[in-house]
């Protein structure tokens, strides 16, 4: 696989950014060397290797869940949003 001006088009409008027209060639550049990374990695020999591996030995040590009825939780947590309304947040509009 590697990425082609229309590919990067693409990406660049379901990213939402602007590149430069000098930025295109750079860029295309740039995603077509991670890929190759990551498809050399896909070439590893890797059958003897687990597929979960953790330095952790023992358990997680877990919390007591209990519930806690706070009535000002809504508003504790509106007043870190930029944009709020009938205890919502406000969020810009993401689906054309």
């Amino acid at each position: 696989m590697s990425i082609d001006t229309n590919l990067l088009m693409r990406l660049q409008k379901l990213a939402n950014i602007t590149l430069k027209t000098e930025e295109i060639e750079k860029t295309k550049d740039n995603l077509n060397e991670i890929i190759n990374f990551i498809e050399n990695i896909n070439n590893l020999d890797l059958e003897d290797i687990p597929t979960f591996f953790s330095q952790r030995t023992t358990a997680l040590t877990m919390r007591d869940d209990i519930p806690i009825n706070n009535p000002n939780i809504a508003q504790d947590i509106l007043k870190n949003a930029p944009k709020s309304e009938n205890n919502f947040f406000i969020v810009p509009k993401i689906i054309e």
